[in-house]
């Protein structure tokens, strides 16, 4: 039997020679994209018809060749596990053999972090530039049910986690959100977001190309940058973090009058401006609001689920409320026992439907118990009134959302622990009107031992990614613990609130 091919492959066939991507200096069509993603695909295939989901980890700039990359894993039956350009080499090695790939991409200003970690784990290795021969051949065809990318999100466990999401289950993803939010041919997104991370794959990316859209992506966030691109192109679409936002409106507070007027009015063009993937500080909205005149619309989602919910793209949106559920997703609300709760009453998020992901690489056990009757458990906190809404926060106390990020305080804590200096430790977050919340850590010092912020920022950086770093620390004699000797995190996190330390 003949199966499907994948139908955002299929779909770019009809824009031929419209831009897709824009990127520093060079503008790329449909077309081109098409076939130098061929190209990728048949030089990862080299002997082999299929690659049979085999990994294919891959670290790029962000921009058209990112774009390149992911789809010629995909063509070639593969499973993109896109890496994050930040991550030390310690964290770019757990997630390579995590993932057990088989072939390593690195684009040339990558290749000194990765060549050594793949020769110590005999992995295949490739330059970027290496893949864009004009090999010729066909390609194998793909059923869409099939698995297509690895993200990794973290969990309570400490560890980062491998979600695996199929052709189907992006396609849902991406479908629910262009009849959300009308995308058309016709929009012009600017893209500003990490490429390893849902949001900026699937809700900027993915979105863009599907609907036959450009997507300009800059290689880094510059706030400057920002707010040229915002004057000088003819934008229709922005997706940001709250912290990008906090620090737009300081660049134009800092910007003269004329300048001033000119980047407000420029915002005036844009049909839709997103918030997502950490609280948005009602503040922040209102400023945002006051200077440009737009109303950002705020969602929710993770990267096990893609987006679930959304603040509606015409009528009301409710400053600090994420809106009701999207096309094609069934989100409800139990209790600690499972049940679902009344209009009002506060639960846990539960979501159904095909954008869920499909389950945690090699982990059975750990996807088993995120679901319960096909319902994956987000743990989530939220209330639900008058079919809006709002998010409360996380049931667990060691997740901590931090510029975008959702990081694992577990995960800090293992690490810290390595520090000759440090006896134990317990990381907490602490709300913060720029970043979300703080990462914060509370430190019992061996005998005799002296420990500065600086200091162990300097450590951490060679160790975890650059947001995973505390940036700010208390020195204590004891953690507060309770009966069964735990932590208690909650009166940690108070003591930073209430102190300067």
């Amino acid at each position: 039997m003949r199966v499907s091919t994948i139908p955002l492959i299929a779909r770019a066939e009809e824009h031929g020679k419209r831009i897709a991507v824009i990127g520093q200096e060079t503008t790329f069509t449909y077309r081109q994209l098409l076939d130098i993603s061929k190209h990728v695909a048949l030089s990862l295939l080299r002997d082999k018809k299929d690659l049979g989901e085999e990994r294919v980890a891959f670290l790029t700039p962000r921009g058209f060749v990112y774009a390149a990359m992911q789809w010629g894993v995909w063509r070639a039956g593969g499973i993109a596990v896109p890496l994050c350009e930040i991550y030390p080499p310690a964290e770019l090695e757990y997630v390579i053999r995590d993932a057990k790939a088989s072939i390593v991409v690195a684009h040339p200003e990558f290749e000194s972090r990765l060549r050594h970690v793949t020769e110590n784990l005999g992995i295949r290795f490739l330059r970027t530039n290496e893949l864009l021969s004009s090999a010729t051949g066909p390609l194998p065809e793909i059923d869409p049910s099939r698995r297509a990318m690895i993200l990794y999100t973290s969990g309570t466990t400490g560890k980062p986690k491998g979600a695996v999401h199929t052709h189907l289950s992006i396609q849902a993803q991406v479908t629910s959100l262009i009849e959300a939010w009308k995308w058309t041919p016709k929009d012009y997104i600017l893209h500003v977001l990490p490429l390893h991370h849902v949001h900026g794959i699937v809700n900027v990316l993915t979105c863009a190309l599907w609907s036959g859209a450009k997507c300009e992506i800059l290689p880094r966030f510059d706030a400057q940058e920002v707010w040229g691109k915002i004057i000088d192109r003819d934008l229709s679409l922005f997706m940001a973090v709250p912290t990008i936002y906090v620090m737009l409106i300081a660049a134009w507070e800092k910007a003269p009058p004329d300048r001033q007027r000119f980047m407000s009015e420029a915002c005036g063009k844009f049909r839709l401006m997103v918030s997502g993937s950490a609280a948005l500080p009602v503040s922040v909205l209102e400023k945002w609001k006051a200077i440009t005149g737009q109303t950002l619309l705020e969602r929710y989602g993770m990267t096990e689920i893609g987006m679930a919910l959304s603040n509606p793209l015409h009528g009301k949106r409710v400053p600090g409320y994420v809106g009701s559920e999207l096309p094609g997703v069934e989100v409800r609300l139990v209790d600690d026992e499972g049940h679902p709760v009344p209009s009002g009453s506060q639960g846990e998020i539960q979501v159904r439907g095909p954008t869920v992901f499909l389950e945690y690489w090699q982990r059975p056990e750990e996807t088993k118990a995120a679901f319960s009757d096909g319902w994956f458990q987000t743990g989530d906190v939220a209330v639900e009134e008058k079919g809006i809404y709002r998010i409360l926060g996380r049931k667990s106390t060691d997740i901590i959302k931090t510029g975008g990020y959702k990081v694992s305080a577990l995960e800090i804590e293992e690490v810290l622990r390595t520090h000759p200096a440090i006896k134990e430790c317990a990381v907490v977050g602490v709300k913060d009107p720029e970043w979300g919340e703080r990462i914060c850590a509370a430190l019992i010092l061996e005998s005799g031992e002296k420990l500065s912020l600086h200091a162990l920022r300097a450590w951490g950086k060679k160790r975890l990614a650059p947001y995973k770093v505390p940036s700010r620390l208390v020195v204590l004699k004891d953690l507060p613990r309770n009966p069964l000797g735990k932590v208690t995190k909650p009166s940690l996190r108070q003591r930073f609130q209430s102190a300067s330390v």
